[in-house]
């Protein structure tokens, strides 16, 4: 699945030439409508109206225009925001902030326990109404993490969609902080840390054609529509560059991701062969509208397609141990597609055992790989700056002449 790298560029060639840019969209906006299976993420401004209740006219049209779908072949994922919004709806969380004994986010936890429930039974409810069968799967990074946990769950999601059911699926807010805090939770760099970044693991891991983001802005600006209202819409956007990423910004009142999580987001897409639009899920007919391949918001086009090993090392594991490598060895990892040898390590940071996922960091501690190690941390330290051909007189043993293999890293 997913729209093969080679197209794109073969069109980039072909329409380079400003008046041909119109065409170049609308090529791979009619890719979209070939789609066969689709991640909706639907954030809480798209949920909610502004007084927090559920918007029900908006999104029984959407769940309709999904029926539609549905019956045309295509197979359907949910990521939903809201939980949060509508257990504060029933709670007074007023009282509970003035409460010492609460903190913040036990109160956010408490919310999302409470709203959770409901906000599955509205999908149940409004999805039975056109013959579709729901199922609720709530998920932690560690569910991500965790290869095993996430290979069954790969089966679960795999299998719920083969037999014909929609998965509607939420961070766990209840048990998990990493959303409700930020990104980062005891120095250990989690997966996903918002239900965008979580709607691209999904899309990532499930092989899907298209994440569909809806959100309460048209799709990406060349700058702050809040502040310049001159901003225009980028339609397309073929890489991921600086100028790409400078322009993320922070989330609405209510909501939690804002620009810049979609476009993290977007880079996990772009690497994993797929394609991400990012549309107003508050203007009328907007699945329509996107699916009749009409020209709306931000399509982010594929770069690449990481195998699937290599996808879950990029982008689905809990990251706390680092390896930093000297310049020399960074070129040979990025520039020639070298394995990493011991000879170019210069620091072992936090403990790790052999097989599991570290961050690979330049001399300035800049992150720019991931890899699967073939040794533990103490064995790593042992053979700091050394040959290959000293691993086995240093260690007693030697099972690889690296310390990362090629297939088992991804540059960044």
């Amino acid at each position: 699945m997913g729209v093969n790298n080679d197209l794109t560029k073969t069109f980039l060639k072909r329409y380079n030439k400003k008046n041909k840019i119109g065409n170049f969209i609308m090529t791979f906006r009619k890719k979209i409508k070939e789609a066969k299976r689709i991640v909706f993420k639907l954030g809480t401004s798209t949920i909610a109206n502004k007084d927090g209740n559920i918007a029900l006219s908006r999104i029984y049209s959407f769940i309709e225009s999904l029926s539609d779908l549905k019956k045309e072949g295509k197979e359907i994922i949910i990521v939903t925001s809201g939980a949060v919004g509508m257990g504060a709806k029933l709670l007074d969380t007023n009282q509970l902030k003035n409460v010492e004994k609460f903190d913040p986010v036990s109160v956010k936890q408490a919310c999302a326990a409470v709203g959770q429930g409901k906000l599955m039974h509205f999908y149940e409810e409004a999805l039975e109404k056109f013959n579709i069968i729901t199922a609720q799967i709530l998920l932690t990074a560690d569910d991500f993490a965790n290869r095993k946990k996430y290979l069954s769950l790969r089966n679960t999601l795999s299998t719920l969609l083969e037999l014909g059911v929609v998965p509607i699926i939420n961070e766990n807010d209840t048990v998990s902080t990493s959303e409700l805090e930020c990104y980062k939770e005891n120095d250990v760099e989690v997966c996903f840390g918002d239900n965008d970044k979580l709607s691209a693991l999904v899309t990532s891991k499930l092989d899907a054609d298209l994440l569909v983001i809806l959100s309460d802005i048209d799709g990406l600006y060349d700058d702050d529509p809040r502040i310049n209202k001159e901003a225009k819409i980028i339609s397309v956007v073929t890489e991921m560059t600086s100028k790409i990423e400078a322009l993320g910004f922070e989330a609405s009142k209510g909501g939690r991701g804002g620009m810049k999580t979609k476009i993290e987001a977007a880079k996990v897409v772009m690497h994993s062969g797929g394609m991400l639009l990012i549309a107003n899920g508050k203007e009328s007919g907007i699945i329509n509208k996107i699916f009749n391949g009409e020209e709306i918001g931000t399509l982010f086009l594929p770069v690449e397609n990481l195998s699937g090993r290599k996808k879950w090392i990029a982008y689905a594991t809990n990251i706390n141990s680092y390896i930093k490598v000297n310049n020399r060895a960074k070129k040979a990892l990025v520039e020639k597609k070298a394995s990493l040898m011991p000879i170019g390590i210069i620091e072992i940071i936090n403990s790790f055992k052999k097989g599991e996922v570290v961050s690979i960091l330049d001399e300035d501690g800049k992150e720019f790989a991931k890899g699967m190690t073939n040794y533990s941390c103490s064995e790593c330290e042992k053979v700091i700056g050394k040959h290959s051909d000293e691993i086995e007189k240093i260690l007693g043993f030697k099972n690889y002449d690296t310390i990362i293999t090629r297939d088992n890293m991804v540059i960044l």
